[in-house]
């Protein structure tokens, strides 16, 4: 029935028109406000980056005369020049942390995802149990001084790649989470594969595991970046050269330029030129984040889809 309105002549209008009008209007001043929010969003996110990469291209003195600024007031290469003075260390370097980055987001998503399967499937009696002594870890630990010493002198693990993959491996936050996520499958995808005859190792690979596929995204970003801007590990587990990844390269890298000026005035030594410590310290930013800038839009659809998942359902 249309919607009308008696006029003195006993006429009627039709009202629909005109409303959804408004409502396109409405729709139309909703867009623009929401599109014009995010855009200036975008921008604050950026501006910072761009100032990076800005100060990276500007000279030592340039930014102690002027500060940082957005567009180079005088351009240097002399901080990259820098960091790829031995391209053999730093490509070396960066084939440890991609070595150490894949080998532990494997691993760990896969211990992650199976413990998390293991303790929600309703008819395993002891998963309250199990869940239980995953969050004790939480709450305490036993210290840094026993922790080095079981990698140091029990596990011997000292120099070796698997010191850098194994303390992060696992993450009860993280198990936790993929719990939930798994407990939002349906049961009777399970019923129905062992009505099927599948036994629980063929069920988690060939139907939780792909029904999984937004938190195993989302979780494994958290996972590799945790990996690849690790350092702290390597301070204290890595004295060969070899085995540095790039963090703790560029950590001591930058250790070594700070050194050197603190050496030269204390020996009252006349400094000629600049060292480029500020722009070293933003050049080495762009070189340390880089990769996983170029990684992140291949993932960006599993990982925003993840995230709304676990905000909807728990």
């Amino acid at each position: 029935m249309n919607a009308t309105v008696s006029t003195a002549g006993g006429t009627g209008t039709d009202l629909r028109p005109a409303a959804r009008k408004n409502r396109s209007k409405d729709r139309l001043i909703l867009a623009v406000i929401g599109y014009t929010a995010l855009t200036l969003l975008a921008l604050f996110c950026i501006f910072p980056f761009l100032l990076v990469v800005s100060s990276s291209l500007t000279e030592e003195s340039g930014i102690i005369e002027n500060g940082f600024q957005l567009i180079p007031t005088s351009f240097s290469t002399e901080a990259y020049r820098i960091l790829f003075e031995y391209p053999a260390d730093m490509l070396k370097a960066y084939a440890v942390t991609f070595t150490v980055t894949a080998l532990g987001t494997f691993f760990g998503l896969f211990l992650t995802s199976m413990t998390a399967y293991v303790l929600s499937r309703k008819d395993f009696k002891w998963r309250n149990t199990f869940s239980f002594f995953f969050f004790f870890t939480t709450l305490f630990s036993g210290g840094l001084v026993p922790w080095y010493l079981l990698i140091v002198n029990y596990l011997e693990l000292k120099d070796t790649l698997i010191v850098l993959i194994l303390p992060m491996l696992m993450n009860v936050f993280y198990i936790i989470v993929m719990k939930s996520f798994m407990g939002s499958i349906p049961e009777a995808i399970v019923e129905s594969a062992k009505i099927d005859g599948a036994g629980d190792f063929q069920i988690y690979v060939r139907f939780i595991l792909p029904l999984s596929k937004p938190a195993l995204a989302t979780i494994g970003l958290f996972i590799a970046l945790a990996y690849w801007n690790d350092w702290y590990n390597a301070l204290l587990f890595i004295s060969n050269e070899d085995l540095m990844p790039l963090q703790y390269y560029l950590y001591r890298l930058l250790g070594n330029m700070d050194g050197m000026r603190k050496a030269m005035m204390a020996s009252g030594a006349v400094i000629t030129t600049n060292l480029p410590t500020e722009s070293l310290k933003m050049a080495m930013t762009i070189v340390a984040t880089g990769p996983i800038l170029l990684a992140y839009p291949f993932i960006q659809r599993y990982f925003v889809q993840g995230l709304t998942i676990g905000a909807v359902k728990g």
